[in-house]
């Protein structure tokens, strides 16, 4: 029996992402995307007739999210004397 050496390819995230990728990592329908894409909700841009998005420019804008909405959801917490 032949021994091959096989390595674990490890597989780096592409930086720009299409439709079908984009959606796969925030985890949101196709559909959903264009729209969002569409309406300047979501950082993307137009590469000829296909959108494309930036990995690092949509972790960015989770991150602004994330932090808008953990800011709204905060109460004033009340002091006890």
């Amino acid at each position: 029996m032949k021994s091959t050496n096989r390595r674990l390819q490890v597989v780096e995230p592409r930086e720009v992402m299409d439709i079908r990728q984009a959606a796969e990592f925030l985890g949101i329908s196709t559909d959903s995307l264009y729209k969002y894409a569409a309406e300047s909700t979501i950082p993307a841009f137009r590469l000829g007739n296909r959108w494309k998005f930036q990995r690092s420019r949509l972790l960015a804008w989770m991150g602004e999210q994330s932090g808008a909405s953990m800011v709204s959801m905060k109460r004033p917490v009340a002091r006890v004397r």
